[in-house]
């Protein structure tokens, strides 16, 4: 979702820098956006070279240690993701009335709709479903995340943006109440199942339409640091410097990875600081006008690619990774796997968004 800047207090053009024109375009966050899905491709394909090994170095070395680097450097991006979100709805473009809010969720849920029926039915085809069918379909309703289980994201995302719509239209002294009313819903429901199930002596999914606190936290963590003015962040040697912070912090995720939990819980403190450092550095960062068109249509993709690229991850990864592989085979397989996946998801949601498919495919 692109967003108009929030106006800033005039000033005399002798004593401070000219404002941002209002309305402009930011096409930082475009290229946030873009580096957030990439990185969960990129996270997902190492996560398929782990699932080769077991999760051990004993059984490929070089497959586990670049398995391990690829998913530690691609952990910030389901929190960049929160963090655009927050800057979106509460500094961004914060919406207007409950309608804007149902809008904006619609554009979410129907594509989530369509891409769970679409894996489903994907796996049905393959014969890779576990459970019936009509089971796997019951359960997506209540949060279940079979079989595509990186739709788990959007359980919570969906929750998030709802919280943070309605309190941004309760401070406007606006009275949203659908809007509330379904938080309230969401709120309610784990313990009104729970309870059903009891009198019913009936068996429901686990209902996962909800949102941790970590999750908030990125997404106001995110609203702030996105919202600051240029001059906070300006110079090529502090942008440097938050870089080599981020180079830290990705060392610091693969070892909390290997010594202690693979893979890193996305509320870890090391998490946490790759994430910021990145955001940090690439916050407000030009990028140059020739690029911009092509950045806009990427960013406007980026959801959809997010939504298909499990069914080409899937199909390519049997033919690419192999638990047996030296080091240049490793890396090459990450690389390759990962470049594959990106063009083949980008493209496809190019193609759709063309064809005005994108309100049913993101």
């Amino acid at each position: 979702m692109t967003a108009a800047e929030p106006a800033r207090p005039s000033a005399p053009a002798a004593e401070a820098p000219a404002t941002r024109p209002r309305g402009e375009h930011r096409y930082d966050i475009d290229l946030l956006r873009v580096l957030a899905s990439v990185g969960v491709i990129v996270c997902h394909a190492a996560g398929e070279l782990m699932k080769a090994v077991g999760g051990t170095p004993e059984q490929g070395g070089p497959v586990y240690w670049t398995a391990l680097a690829g998913d530690a450097l691609s952990r910030c991006a389901v929190p960049l993701f929160f963090a655009i979100a927050g800057w979106v709805v509460l500094s961004g473009a914060p919406p207007r009335d409950g309608g804007q809010v149902r809008k904006r969720l619609t554009r979410i849920l129907v594509p989530m709709a369509v891409w769970t029926a679409a894996y489903l039915l994907w796996d049905w085809v393959r014969g890779a479903n576990t459970d019936p069918t009509r089971q796997l379909a019951l359960d997506a309703l209540f949060g279940s995340v079979r079989p595509a289980f990186h739709l788990w994201y959007l359980y919570a995302y969906v929750p998030v943006i709802l919280l943070l719509s309605v309190a941004v239209l309760v401070r406007a002294g606006k009275r949203p109440w659908g809007a509330g009313a379904a938080l309230l819903a969401l709120a309610l429901a784990p313990t009104l199942l729970g309870d059903l199930a009891r009198l019913l002596d009936a068996d429901f999914p686990p209902f996962a339409w909800q949102f941790g606190l970590y999750q908030i936290a990125y997404a106001v963590a995110g609203a702030v640091l996105l919202s600051l003015p240029r001059a906070a962040l300006a110079g090529r040697r502090r942008r440097l410097l938050w870089l080599a912070a981020g180079l830290c912090a990705w060392g610091a995720v693969a070892v909390y990875e290997h010594r202690v939990h693979f893979p890193s819980p996305y509320a870890s403190l090391v998490v946490a600081l790759l994430a910021g450092t990145l955001l940090t550095a690439l916050d407000r960062i030009r990028v140059p006008e020739r690029f911009r068109p092509l950045m806009g249509r990427l960013a406007g993709a980026s959801f959809g690619a997010y939504l298909v690229h499990l069914l080409f991850l899937e199909a390519l990864a049997p033919r690419l990774v192999s638990a047996d592989a030296g080091w240049p085979a490793a890396v090459g397989a990450l690389a390759g796997l990962t470049l594959a996946t990106v063009a083949l998801s980008f493209a496809a949601a190019l193609l759709w968004t063309r064809l005005r498919l994108g309100r049913w495919l993101g």
